[in-house]
Order: structure tokens, then C-alpha cells, then sequence
């Protein structure tokens, strides 16, 4: 599969996530075999505007290629300007992000909100495409409410604009994560467009991963939430798909060993503080159905140094 130029290999993209798919946790999942990446989201008038923060959301490492930078916003100029000045950074490819479901964002008539917004959005995609050195994909929802579907329309605006590569989630913003994805409409896109197409949503095992290739036809496969805690999803998925063999999970040992890992990792990049308060919900992803993980979870909250981190997973895994 190929995102403009850009060679993707394998076609397993991690989907991003605000809060979870920073930096580190990218490069644990590249490690495991993932070849797409995507940074968190990014809003493009925080860009603008010089917000602090976004150095960190935009930050990339040599060993994470490929991977886009997702921006997410509204206005044509604003998003074309600050695609333009991205473009030149390390990024591979721009991701417009049409899918967030998260009201704050919505009801500033961004993410998921834009696919009711057809015009709106040829107008968007083509000012970026003709701004970027780089190529602009989209990530787009089913629709926007229950019993609509305005994705196939998207998808078809998004490649007549020039766009490179289109990821769909089979699902609508009102169902946000609830639900089951329909698998129907990613294969509705990929019969409508000739650009790839990247499958999203209810990708939990390798079986589902295959299913989800063979029936739509997709070029790519999203694996989002079923990552969290779980990197060793992207090794089990490309074995599978390759051999059909499959492998087994991560020991608790190898488990200990890839929660120190990132929390060394996560240490490095945000320092000790905000690392190990961090690592909480991860230790709770990577735990989740281990023996006596309800009270590792709970212990875990109240942890505030690297030292008890280490201490606690020693007596509990």
C-alpha cells in the first residue's frame, strides 16, 4: 500500500488516540510490526496561535517513519496554512481528522462534525492538498447520526480534492465507541474510490483483522483501542496474516518487562512526574484479566515515584 509516495508496508496503522498514542507508546507498537503511525491529534489554530503544547503532539522520532501528523480544525486557510508549514517538519504524510466524536470538538464544527459538511470539506482538502509538499489523507466516521451515512459522499469529495489515502471507522459519531462497527459502508468506500482505503473499528484479534480484509476489500487495516496495553496486537495480526498461524499472548513476565519499558520511555520524554502518573491507565490496559488485576489496578493509582512502580510490579506480576 502506498500513501502518495510513501511505501507503508504491511498496512497496519496504529489509529491515534489523545492520551495514549504519544511517542512512546508509538515506537513500542513499531517495535511489534505496526508501519503506519499517526501522531495525536493536533488542533491547527493551537499551531497557529503558538500553543506550547503542541511541540510535544508534534514531536517524532527517526525511527517512527512512516507517520502523519493529524490536525484537526475547520477553516479552510487556517488548515491549508498550517498543512503547508507541517509539511516541511519530519511528518511523512497530514491527517485531517473527520471523526472525533468528543462534543468540545464537535460543537466547534470540528472532527466528526464535518461530515456534514460536504462543501465545506472540498473546499478544505483542496486549498491543503494544493498548500502541502506532502500528501493529505482523512480520517473519516460512517456518518455523523444514527441511520446516516454520508461516508461514501466524504470519501468521494476527499479523492476528486486530491486527497492520498482515506482510514474510515464503521461507526457513527452518536454511537461514538458503542456498538458494532459496520464493516458494510468501509467496503461501500473502497468500491467507490481508487485511492487506499484504511478499515477501522472492531479489529480486537488477528481472526477479526482478516475478516475485516477479506470482506472489504481494504487496503489497510486501523487497530485503535485494541492496542491499549497490548502492542504485541500488531506481531499476533501480521503473523497471521502472513502464515494464518496463531500466536500466543505476551507472558506476565514479558507484560512486566514492556510496562517498565515504557514507563523508562515515557520517563525520558515527560520526565518522572508526569510519567508515572501516566503509566496508571497504561498498567491498567496491560494488566486487564490478569489474576488480582482489580487490586494491581487500584495500588496502582496511588503510586508516585519510579521506585514504587518498579517495587509494585515486582510483588504483583
Amino acid at each position: 500500500m502506498k500513501i502518495g509516495n510513501v511505501e507503508i508496508g504491511n498496512g497496519l496503522a496504529l489509529g491515534p488516540m489523545a492520551g495514549v498514542t504519544d511517542l512512546p507508546f508509538r515506537l513500542l507498537c513499531k517495535e511489534q510490526g505496526c508501519e503506519l503511525m499517526y501522531t495525536e491529534m493536533v488542533s491547527a489554530k493551537a499551531i497557529l496561535y503558538k500553543n506550547k503544547k503542541t511541540k510535544d503532539l508534534l514531536a517524532i522520532d527517526e525511527d517512527e517513519h512512516p507517520i502523519g501528523v493529524q490536525l484537526f480544525g475547520s477553516e479552510p486557510d487556517i488548515m491549508a496554512e498550517i498543512a503547508a508549514g507541517v509539511a516541511y517538519g519530519a511528518c511523512d504524510f497530514i491527517d485531517v481528522n473527520m471523526g472525533c466524536p468528543v462534543p468540545k470538538i464537535v460543537n466547534n464544527h470540528e472532527g466528526s462534525y464535518l461530515m456534514t459538511q460536504p462543501k465545506l470539506v472540498e473546499k478544505m482538502l483542496t486549498k491543503m492538498v494544493k498548500a502541502s509538499i506532502k500528501p493529505i489523507t482523512v480520517k473519516i466516521r460512517k456518518g455523523f447520526r444514527q441511520g446516516e451515512s454520508q461516508a461514501v459522499e466524504i470519501a468521494k469529495i476527499a479523492e476528486a480534492s486530491g486527497v492520498s489515502a482515506i482510514a474510515v471507522h464503521g461507526r457513527t459519531r452518536e454511537q461514538y465507541y458503542s456498538g458494532k462497527a459496520d464493516w458494510d459502508i468501509i467496503k461501500a468506500v473502497k468500491e467507490a474510490v481508487k485511492i487506499p482505503v484504511i478499515g477501522n473499528g472492531d479489529i480486537v484479534t488477528p481472526q477479526d483483522a482478516k475478516s475485516m480484509k477479506d470482506y472489504t476489500g481494504c487496503d489497510g487495516l486501523m487497530i485503535g483501542r485494541a492496542a491499549r496495553g497490548n502492542p504485541w496486537i500488531f506481531k499476533q495480526v501480521n503473523e497471521y496474516l502472513k502464515t494464518g498461524v496463531l500466536t500466543a499472548g505476551p507472558t506476565s513476565q514479558e507484560i512486566k518487562e514492556m510496562i517498565l519499558k515504557h514507563a523508562e520511555m515515557l520517563m525520558e520524554y515527560k520526565g518522572e512526574f508526569t510519567a508515572v502518573r501516566e503509566m496508571r491507565k497504561h498498567i491498567g490496559w496491560y494488566t486487564a484479566g490478569l489474576p488480582h488485576s482489580a487490586e494491581l489496578r487500584r495500588q496502582c493509582n496511588a503510586i508516585e515515584d519510579w521506585k514504587e512502580l518498579q517495587d509494585l510490579l515486582e510483588q504483583r506480576l
